[in-house]
């Protein structure tokens, strides 16, 4: 098979028509009129709604508990276990939303991609995809093998009542950074290349992250959860017109295996302030703003055509707290430039945060009246 029948062998097909039923949470009434998806959806909610990337871990000590002798991925596919971590910091912090516990390369490890996360290094991959023969040998995702998430999600949002689920995927160009480097990069020198000298094996590269991790978001969506995020983690190694022609064709196709659904879509990358326009271009309700671009900055380039999500920054969580109240009411007073806004780091938690700081952090915004 050459890389572009590979393309052309799409996993969508192995997805049913999607739809969100009439007990999901956005339409029987649990989690439409909540802070968080008002605030997506441009209103104005009850409260001024927060939640935190890597909540779900690391910095908590029920997490580390729960965790002991589990491998990531192993703990990401026992659907009990990925349902109480995602749990756990809703019941600390009173976050208005739960992000689904899992990693961007476990649609990866479900399709049959031999992968691992390896302590201090990250994730590993058994054999770089670099060529169109490596391409054209990926396995393929299909619909049953999401089952252990579908169940993850079920557990989660049947204890969540009222609070929002918000899904989560990879996008397509941080997918296959990893798949053609085989480990994290610094500079993701191998993916850049094969665009320009190997287009057509990196279109069929591309392709196949787009349509597993659009897979991987309609699972969650359908099985109750509420949003969905597209991480872009390292997109921000990307120049606007490499971005543009290379990778947002890419995430559009993901987010086209979810985008009839009605539930908001979010895209985040870190190092991405130059893309912030064409990253909202792929088709998405909010953009997320990292911490290196005030969020006044962010509406003015983006136009005021969109709610933002950010960007406290995670420097600051170990801050005296009187810098760290200033600078969340400054955060909070760039953010109401914007249409909608959701309070939230301008990256993920560090593992050494005070899980009582982040408390307190909310104990502050909920107290700031919503506008």
């Amino acid at each position: 098979m050459t890389s572009s029948a590979a393309a052309s062998n799409s996993t969508a097909s192995n997805a049913p028509a999607g739809t969100l039923g009439a007990n999901h949470p956005l339409n029987d009434g649990r989690t439409s009129d909540s802070p968080l998806i008002t605030a997506y959806r441009g209103g104005t909610p009850s409260r001024r709604p927060v939640w935190f990337m890597r909540q779900a871990g690391r910095s908590l000590p029920e997490y580390l508990k729960v965790r002991q002798g589990v491998a990531m991925l192993d703990s990401c596919l026992r659907p009990e276990l990925a349902a109480e971590i995602t749990l756990q910091p809703v019941r600390r912090h009173d976050v208005d939303a739960a992000i689904f516990f899992s990693d961007i390369v476990i649609p990866l490890k479900l399709a049959g991609v031999g992968v691992d996360i390896v302590p201090g290094v990250g994730p590993v991959l058994d054999k770089p995809v670099r060529t169109a023969a490596d391409v054209a040998a990926l396995p393929t995702l299909t619909w049953e093998a999401l089952e252990p998430i579908r169940e993850a999600v079920r557990l989660t949002v049947a204890e969540l009542g009222k609070t929002p689920l918000i899904g989560f995927a990879g996008a397509p160009f941080t997918l296959a950074a990893y798949m053609v480097e085989g480990k994290p990069s610094r500079d993701h020198l191998g993916p850049r290349t094969m665009m320009h000298a190997d287009p057509e094996t990196w279109a069929a590269l591309a392709n196949w992250a787009a349509d597993t991790s659009g897979m991987f978001l309609q699972a969650q969506l359908e099985a109750g959860a509420s949003a969905a995020q597209l991480f872009d983690s390292w997109a921000g190694s990307l120049g606007l017109a490499d971005y543009t022609k290379y990778v947002a064709p890419a995430s559009t196709r993901a987010l086209n295996h979810v985008r009839g659904l009605g539930a908001p879509l979010i895209h985040f990358g870190t190092g991405t302030s130059e893309l912030l326009v064409a990253m909202r271009d792929v088709g998405v309700d909010v953009v997320g703003v990292d911490y290196r671009l005030p969020l006044d900055e962010a509406n003015r380039r983006l136009g005021g055509t969109v709610p933002l999500q950010g960007n406290i920054d995670p420097a600051l969580l170990s801050a005296p707290w009187e810098v760290l109240e200033a600078h969340v009411r400054e955060v909070i007073a760039a953010g109401s430039h914007a249409p909608g806004h959701v309070l939230n780091l301008g990256h993920g938690v560090p593992p050494e945060t005070d899980p009582t700081v982040l408390t307190r952090v909310v104990e502050l915004i909920h107290s700031i009246p919503a506008e």
